[in-house]
């Protein structure tokens, strides 16, 4: 345990910034997976797709995730979605 003033305060400062960059890395899963999830049931708008990667990049931008990171689960994210359209559906 921290004994210094300053530590204290930095200690208080990094478990808030962890609760908020958790709820955020949550986000961007529940976001990818609406986007899966809609091109799954063959849904004409991408509005989810869209949603998911602004909010990678966003993450990103802001320091939750690396930009490489970032791209990476894009790009997956985009070839996933573009198989699931690709595919007919029975």
């Amino acid at each position: 345990m921290a004994n210094i003033k300053s530590q204290i305060k930095r200690n208080k400062q990094n478990e808030v910034r962890r609760e908020k960059n958790k709820a955020v890395r949550s986000e961007l899963k529940t976001r990818i997976k609406n986007a899966v999830t809609e091109a799954e049931t063959d849904t004409s708008s991408d509005s989810a797709l869209r949603l998911a990667l602004k909010r990678l990049d966003k993450a990103a931008a802001k320091g939750v995730i690396h930009k490489n990171q970032a791209a990476r689960r894009k790009s997956r994210l985009l070839k996933r979605v573009a198989a699931l359209k690709a595919t007919p559906k029975a």
